[in-house]
Formats: C-alpha cells, structure tokens, sequence
C-alpha cells in the first residue's frame, strides 16, 4: 500500500509537463488495448468464418445455391465469403451477356474478387497503424519526460548550497516514472502489431489461394458452357 501511495505522489508532484505526457502515454496504452483485444476478436472471427466457408465450398454442393444462400443475408458476408460472392456475382452477370468470350468472363471475375480483397484487407488491417504508432513513438515520449524531469531536478539544485541524495531523487524518480509508462505503452503494441500482421497476412494468403482455386473452376464452367452452347 505504502508502494501504491509513494508512486501516486510521485506522480502528483511531478511537473506539468511530466504529467502531460505520463497523461498522453496513459491514454495511449488505453487505446492501444482497446485496439488489441478489438483485432483479436475480429481475426479470430474471420479465421473461424473462413474454415466454415471451406468446409461448405468443398462438400461437392451447389455453387449456385451457395451463392443464393448468401444473397439472402448480405450482412453477415465477410472474409472468404465475401470474395466468392463477388467473384461468382461477376461470373454470372457477364456469363449472361451475349458474345462474351470465356477468358473475359473469367478475368471480370477474378478482378471482382480482387477488389473484395482489397476491402476485406482494409477491414482486418484496422488500428494496426495505429499499435505501430504506438509502439514506435512511446519510449521517446516517455524518455522526453523524462529527460525533462531531470533537467528541473538538476535546476532545482542550483538554488541550494549543498546537493544530497534526498534532494534530487525524488525528482529523477518522478521523471523515470514516464520512462517506464512508455515502455508499457509500447511493449504491447509492438507484439501486438507483429502478431497481427502476420495473421492478416495468412488470412489475405488464403482468400487469394481460394480466389485462384475457384478462378479455374469458373474457368471450366465457362468453357464447357460454351461448347454446350455450341453443340445446341
């Protein structure tokens, strides 16, 4: 208890300035947790959304009914989903235009789903600029603070006459404080945005294997349209 009470007065006596940014780096370990559990609800939500995607593409169903299915709630399509909807959406809007060649029919919709990609990265990549942010400007906030800090301790001794150990390390302590609020702020941020980064890089990696996968399978669609087209 004692503890707590000699670090909240610490932090009380510190100067303005110190507290402005031990303020600042407060907040920003707030927002920075906030954003943490945030991408990790949201990528755990969109692993899980992906292998139950899979797992009903592959079961050897209906594509048409698969797409028919989501049609019906547009709001719940996301991730893996989201990408074969668009592409297979595209597929059949161009597939109905009359003289379309098959290739072309095929690349308009391997660009639909390249474009649902794009939002779907933009989606999952949310707030990491911001931990990136965070864990690369807190420790030179809090060392500012810090340095700081003990520039007004040091001054302080001017106006003695006689410099003890008791006189300057409360204050060298209260500017360490914004130090360690930095490193705080920023550990986390820093595991938190490598960790995710590299999950959302796995995730884009598996929505563009299964872009490329169901591009061919539109391929052969196409094609063996056409040639039942031709034999009518």
């Amino acid at each position: 208890m004692q503890t707590e009470l000699s670090f909240l007065q610490l932090v009380l006596d510190a100067s303005p300035l110190v507290q402005l940014v031990m303020a600042s780096l407060l907040l920003a370990s707030v927002l920075s947790w906030t954003a943490i559990f945030d991408r990790s609800r949201t990528l755990r939500k969109a692993r899980r959304a992906a292998d139950e995607f899979e797992d009903k593409f592959w079961s050897g169903g209906d594509l048409g009914k698969l797409y028919r299915g989501l049609d019906r709630h547009p709001e719940e399509i996301q991730g893996m989903a989201m990408v074969f909807h668009a592409g297979f959406r595209e597929f059949a809007r161009l597939k109905d235009a009359s003289g379309m060649d098959p290739m072309a029919v095929v690349e308009g919709a391997r660009r639909a789903m390249r474009v649902a990609m794009s939002r779907e990265m933009d989606a999952l990549e949310r707030h990491l600029s911001f931990l990136a942010t965070v864990g690369s400007t807190s420790p030179y906030v809090g060392l500012f603070g810090t340095v700081w800090g003990i520039m007004n301790s040091f001054h302080a001794l001017g106006n003695v006459k006689q410099a003890t150990l008791n006189l300057v390390a409360p204050g060298i302590a209260e500017a360490l404080i914004a130090t360690a609020m930095g490193l705080f702020a920023a550990i986390p941020a820093v595991i938190a945005y490598n960790r995710y980064s590299n999950d959302v890089e796995r995730l884009i990696s598996r929505y563009d294997i299964f872009a490329e996968e169901f591009s061919t399978i539109l391929q052969r669609q196409a094609h063996t349209d056409r040639q039942a087209g031709a034999a009518a």
